[in-house]
């Protein structure tokens, strides 16, 4: 079946799918009765066009050295070959007979051919590409894989000599693909990767010369050396994994996330097949030592084997728990036997021969586990508590459509979710937030028994969904103001822990308590870390921004963090017993710096989830409770709480201004960057008469004149904040209209009412076209047909339609294009279930789709233009961008489906159907972000631009 993940491939298949869908549209009005043309000159054209092809191809097999191609190749050759021939026979018989109904059949034989065959020359030369860059990824896993054993700087130097060339290629290949491939994901990934490979390659050879040196010298820090190595180079592993996994990739899909427990077991499944030959090497070596490189590639295979146990179905679960005990304690036993020297005896060896085989037995049993989840098609909760909402609010807008318990358990995960944060909150926060939780659970129970009796159609039912509806609403705005609390009690000083840190490591010998400061400093570095960390991770979850790049992107920013700290503080502490040693001060400063880079790129993603007015609210309320607790420490006489709580104050004015500042980068409103600087200034110019007016409060909180200095200061820094809050939350408003003139104004008497006339009759649609039944004069506002259990095309449609019904297509090009899609995808799942139409049909729905398509990212890419907020014009840009791709592979797709009907049943059918399906699911999917991100950026347009989008919400959404 046609592959799109390359743009070669796409540019070569596009004018293919075309003419055959020529021939398909000829077919069909054969059918009618009319004759055929004669087809004698386009087929000899594309009979040259294939010679030269097989050429071509013969030519590419007999110079490479890919067996795979050399096994695969010819048989597409043979095909493409074969559907020529077939189509010059059609072509001969037409020329003969115009109302042959064999040449007719003869012929969309052959187009089907040559359109299959090409493509499958094409995936075939492709994938033979990505072998060769696999090949030299699999170099450079090879030479990590001994960076262990490395234990002299003669074998270190040799190392980096051999590692060098190979990551060199690997950048150069994997670079030139990504700049090759359709889907947009996949380029973000690899770049991602490719970069991430770039920066630790010599932040590992660093830590290997550490490591040397120590081992060298036999002092301590060892342990530490060993883990930092060790951490970097399985980060390293891990990328290029992921690197391997995304290069093999020819599909994607739109609604799949990084946090997907299938994509999590794939990523497991590809990190088992990397590590499977070290493990059996280990295993066939009789003397190999217990804890080297293939027992550790073993022990990680049984880990990543739980990692997909925990997430697949339960009838696999337990066959794999099962199977990863049983090979773990042969395991142990064998590691105790060559422990003991005897690793060549003949229990030993069926040992390893009876662990080997059973890895085999595993990693089969993993790969259909995986393939039981796929084919499941179990729908999973989103994973932000806004795509939560939304799942929900499906399930509450028609509680009587079975759908699988999904909007139920939406609702569960998000008060649990409620629950955890207000485990961190303060009281009365906490007790409200916990009572609101088990409040929507109640509703929820309540609405789930009424469906499980049948009444979830009932009045009582209806009420019940309302009241949810609104708690929803509700605990969504308090979790939303929890988190921005927590934000700015963790993100409001991430520079100080480390500078703390980084100053007890490089503490001179015989200062005072210098190891027991490090300790100290060290626990309070990773407290902080873990802690802004975890609220990072609570609002990917639940903050206000649903784009799933970010919401990864900021979860990968905390996990990366959470694994980095322990190696920041070994590196420390080689650092602290080595204060001369260069090697140890560059692996120190290389992870400080990818540290404090990585808190401020997490905290910068955090600002981007937030709103900004909210979040200044917040420090303005915190400034607040920290001004009452310094008018305590007056009345208390305590200089110290003075001077600790107007620090706070300061800094939190600090990091308002940081807001403020990322606020006015962000727009390109002259005026409402203005604003912000203006008030960002007035700012700045008062936070130091403030500090400097509570020093003197400190020196002598007696002194009446002085604090009541501070009061005024702290008066106007508040002010200042609450300037700067204004001025980022501030609209432009439009002028007003001028004043009418009422000079000429006259009042005259009420007008006669005419009789009453009834509406005249609706007049019949025009009699010369055809009417579908989805279209409508109403603006969609019709009884979109429901999908039933199988029917996943009609399923996306309908999921698109309910996401933007509620807003009316008037003066909304996007709208009303997005409405426009939806009904015509409804049509094509009508047309490719066989349900009415014909060939022609198929093919000109699936181009109207990629015209509406067009439309969608016309009018998106217009409103980008015109967007003041560089995030949000970003975000549309990104969304919109795979739009025309996906469009196109559904005309592609749809000529290989028309070309297919008639023939329905056969393993072709079902694949391009398959294909055919995952296309529409994508193009929905990618509508539905576009409509999301478009209401935002709506609001943030030039006000000069003249190009409006009017965002009217016809009716609640639970209605």
């Amino acid at each position: 079946m046609p592959v799109f993940h390359t743009k070669t491939i796409e540019s070569i298949l596009e004018p293919v799918a075309s003419q055959v869908s020529r021939l398909v549209i000829l077919h069909e009005e054969a059918e009618d009765g009319g004759a055929m043309p004669d087809l004698e000159k386009p087929v000899q054209a594309v009979s040259k066009a294939v010679e030269n092809l097989v050429r071509v191809g013969h030519e590419t097999i007999n110079h490479s050295d890919d067996p795979i191609l050399k096994q695969d190749m010819p048989s597409s050759l043979r095909r493409v070959t074969e559907a020529s021939k077939t189509l010059e026979k059609a072509s001969d018989m037409i020329k003969a007979d115009p109302h042959s109904k064999q040449a007719r059949r003869f012929l969309i034989d052959g187009a089907r051919g040559i359109l299959q065959g090409t493509s499958s020359l094409l995936l075939c030369f492709d994938e033979s590409e990505v072998r060769k860059i696999i090949r030299e990824c699999k170099k450079v896993l090879d030479y990590l894989a001994v960076a262990e054993v490395i234990e002299t700087m003669e074998d270190l130097v040799q190392f980096v000599k051999d590692l060098s060339p190979c990551l060199t290629k690997v950048s150069h290949e994997v670079d030139a693909r990504q700049k090759e491939l359709t889907h947009q994901p996949h380029r973000e990934i690899l770049i991602r990767c490719l970069d991430s490979v770039k920066s630790l390659a010599p932040i590992l050879i660093c830590s290997m010369k550490i490591f040397i040196q120590i081992l060298q010298q036999g002092g301590k820090g060892i342990e530490e050396a060993a883990e930092n190595r060790n951490y970097l180079a399985q980060r390293m592993t891990d990328e290029i994994n992921e690197i391997v996994r995304v290069l093999q990739l020819v599909t994607y899909d739109e609604d799949e996330w990084d946090a997907d427990d299938l994509s999590i077991m794939r990523k497991a499944f590809g990190a088992i097949e990397s590590k499977m030959q070290t493990a059996q090497d280990w295993l066939a070596d009789p003397r190999a030592l217990k804890g080297g490189a293939g027992e550790k590639a073993l022990r990680q295979i049984l880990e990543h084997a739980l990692r997909i146990a925990d997430r697949c179905l339960p009838a696999d679960r337990d066959l794999i728990r099962k199977a990863v005990s049983d090979i773990s304690n042969m395991v142990d036993s064998l590691s105790e036997l060559r422990a003991e020297g005897k690793g060549t005896s003949p229990q030993a060896e069926a040992l390893a021969r009876g662990i080997g085989q059973r890895l085999n037995d595993l990693s089969r049993t993993l790969g259909k586990a995986i393939q039981n989840a796929e084919r499941s098609g179990i729908q999973q909760p989103a994973h932000t508590i806004l795509g939560k909402l939304d799942q929900a609010r499906r399930w509450l807008n028609a509680p009587w459509i079975d759908d699988k318990g999904l909007g139920q358990n939406a609702i569960k995960q998000i008060t649990e979710e409620g629950r955890r944060i207000a485990k961190q909150c303060p009281e009365p926060h906490r007790t409200d937030l916990a009572r609101l939780c088990d409040e929507v659970d109640g509703l929820s129970n309540q609405l789930a028994d009424l469906v499980r009796r049948g009444e979830g159609n009932s009045p009582q039912a209806k009420e019940i969904a309302q009241k949810l509806n609104n708690k929803l609403n509700e605990l969504k705005n308090k979790i939303h103001t929890a988190l921005l609390q927590r934000v700015v009690e963790d993100f409001v000083d991430i520079g100080t822990p480390l500078k703390q840190f980084t100053d007890a490591v490089l503490a001179p010998e015989g200062t005072a308590n210098r190891e027991g400061n490090f300790h100290d400093k060290a626990r309070l570095l990773t407290e902080h870390a873990l802690r802004a960390a975890d609220t990072a991770r609570m609002v990917a979850a639940g903050g206000s921004n649903q784009n799933k790049r970010a919401v990864e992107a900021l979860q990968n920013a905390a996990n990366h963090i959470e694994s980095l700290t322990p190696q920041l503080v070994n590196a420390g502490k080689i650092r602290m017993e080595y204060p001369t040693n260069k090697a140890a001060d560059e692996h120190f400063e290389n992870l400080r710096k990818q540290f404090a880079d990585g808190m401020n790129n997490m905290r910068n993603l955090v600002d981007d989830q937030l709103d900004s007015a909210g979040h200044l609210k917040c420090i303005e309320d915190a400034m607040r409770r920290h001004g009452k607790l310094c008018e305590d420490a007056i009345v208390q006489n305590n200089p110290q709480k003075m001077v600790d709580n107007t620090s706070a104050i300061a800094r939190l004015a600090n990091r308002a201004l940081m807001v403020g500042k990322r606020e006015s980068d962000n727009s390109e409103d002259p005026n409402y960057v203005n604003k912000i600087n203006s008030a960002a200034d007035r700012l700045q110019g008062s936070i130091a008469p403030m500090v400097q007016d509570a020093k003197e409060v400190a020196a002598n909180p007696q002194n009446v004149a002085a604090s009541n200095q501070w009061r005024n200061s702290n008066k106007h820094l508040l002010d200042a904040v609450g300037k700067l809050r204004e001025a980022v939350t501030h609209e432009e408003l439009p002028p007003l209209p001028p004043a009418p003139d009422l000079s000429q104004l006259n009042i005259a008497p009420p007008r006669p009412q005419p009789p009453h006339i009834g509406a005249p009759p609706r007049p019949p649609p025009p009699s010369g076209g055809h009417r579908s039944e989805f279209e409508t004069d109403d603006e969609g506002d019709f009884d979109f047909p429901m999908p039933g259990e199988n029917q996943p095309i009609l399923a996306a449609a309908y999921g698109l339609h309910q996401d933007i019904r509620q807003w009316s297509s008037k003066d909304n090009e996007l709208i009303a294009a997005a409405k426009r899609m939806a009904m015509l995808m409804a049509r094509l799942s009508q047309l490719v279930r066989g349900e009415g139409g014909n060939k022609k049909d198929l093919i000109d729905c699936a181009k109207q789709i990629a015209a509406a398509s067009e439309e969608v990212t016309r009018a998106a890419k217009k409103l980008a233009r015109e967007c003041t907020d560089k995030r949000m014009r970003t975000a549309l840009l990104q969304v919109c961008e795979r739009i025309p791709t996906i469009g196109t592979q559904l005309k592609i797709l749809s000529t290989v489906k028309a070309t297919m009907l008639g023939a329905q049943g056969s393993e072709e059918d079902q694949e391009a159907t398959e294909m055919l399906v995952g296309n529409a699911q994508n193009l929905m999917q990618s509508v539905k972000d576009v409509v999301r991100v478009a209401e935002g950026a709506s609001i943030k347009m030039r006000t000069d631009s003249g190009y409006k989008l009017r965002w009217v919400r016809k009716r609640p959404w639970y209605t």
